[in-house]
């Protein structure tokens, strides 16, 4: 039987969104300097691993944004691999990126593919490591449902 540790209870419910809200911030702003979406992945991993401590490793997977580690594994590998594809139109090399600029009005922001592949870095990251981090704190929590 798990014993309940409230306070690490009430404490993980803002504390997850706050590090969630962080490990995307390192994702945007390391997006053109090296580690933006392996480390903001390894944070979001994190926020994971609190929750499966305070509330179990079960109730932590429920949380990951498709419901289960592998297949947000597999989406952030999809994702990278698709953006580089475009290169092969163009006669390039892979991941050969492309940047661009979107008008504001005001400014304008510059976006690349390169944003892309970071988020597929991230998600990869972040779903390989809670899979494989939910599934060691999960070897002594009983089962849903069963005995």
């Amino acid at each position: 039987m798990r014993d309940r540790l409230v306070i690490l209870e009430v404490v993980a419910r803002p504390l997850y969104w706050i590090i969630l809200a962080a490990s995307v911030w390192v994702l945007f702003t390391g997006h053109n300097e090296p580690g933006g979406g392996f480390i903001g992945g390894l944070v979001a991993v994190s926020a994971t691993v609190l929750w499966a401590v305070a509330h179990g490793s079960q109730a932590a997977e429920r949380r990951l944004p498709l419901g289960d580690a592998v297949r947000l594994a597999a989406v952030g590998v999809a994702l990278a691999a698709l953006s580089g594809v475009h290169s092969f139109w163009g006669a390039e090399d892979f991941l050969t990126h492309a940047w661009g600029s979107l008008p504001l009005g005001f400014t304008s922001l510059k976006v690349s593919t390169v944003m892309v592949f970071d988020l597929g870095v991230y998600l990869c990251v972040w779903g390989g490591l809670a899979g494989y981090s939910l599934g060691l704190l999960g070897l002594d929590e009983p089962k849903e449902g069963g005995a």
